[in-house]
């Protein structure tokens, strides 16, 4: 895959925004902008884990205000590991996340196991939601592994609890 351009500076006054790199076109585009950090840095989150959850990458760029003019911040993107995080299952086998591992069995889940799974997903959502609010948009891999462990191990009043510490510290840490 060839380099991108560089990102120029958005048109306009300064404000927050996050550019967007269209390989076809080799040119970058604005996917969200305001006057505060905050909203961009939630929509830079957002838009990366949807687009690593489809199997591709996504070349951000964030602009903002920085003594009057146009300044270049460093985005969560250029901070995380570039390679995906590798899931083990219980008997050592590893796979991508997402695919069956080779010595995953290929027998029919059980109804309980699919509960359970689904449960675990859920923690992992509220996880990973709460972690969001406060401000973590992009997990490097040992931090999925870590929340990946957590939403395995705690039960759903738990988890609730630990997302509701993170939104207070997000709120004490958004006035302050």
């Amino acid at each position: 895959m060839p380099e991108p351009s560089p990102c120029p500076p958005p048109s306009g006054a300064p404000r927050w925004v996050a550019m967007v790199h269209e390989a076809a076109r080799d040119s970058w585009v604005p996917a969200a902008q305001s006057p505060y950090r905050a909203p961009v840095l939630y929509a830079v989150g957002e838009m990366t884990r949807t687009v690593r959850a489809r199997g591709a990458e996504l070349t951000l760029a964030l602009w903002g205000p920085g003594g009057g003019d146009w300044r270049l911040y460093g985005t969560p993107e250029e901070k995380a590991a570039a390679e995906r995080p590798v899931v083990r299952d219980e008997r050592g086998g590893s796979a991508e996340p997402g695919e069956p591992s080779e010595t995953s069995e290929t027998s029919e889940t059980s109804q309980p196991d699919k509960l359970a799974e689904r449960m675990t997903n859920r923690r992992h959502q509220v996880l990973t939601t709460a972690l969001s609010r406060a401000g973590l948009y992009d997990l490097a891999p040992e931090d999925g592994a870590a929340v990946r462990a957590l939403a395995g191990r705690l039960d759903e009043p738990t988890v609730r609890r630990v997302a509701h510490w993170l939104a207070a510290a997000a709120g004490t840490s958004a006035t302050g």
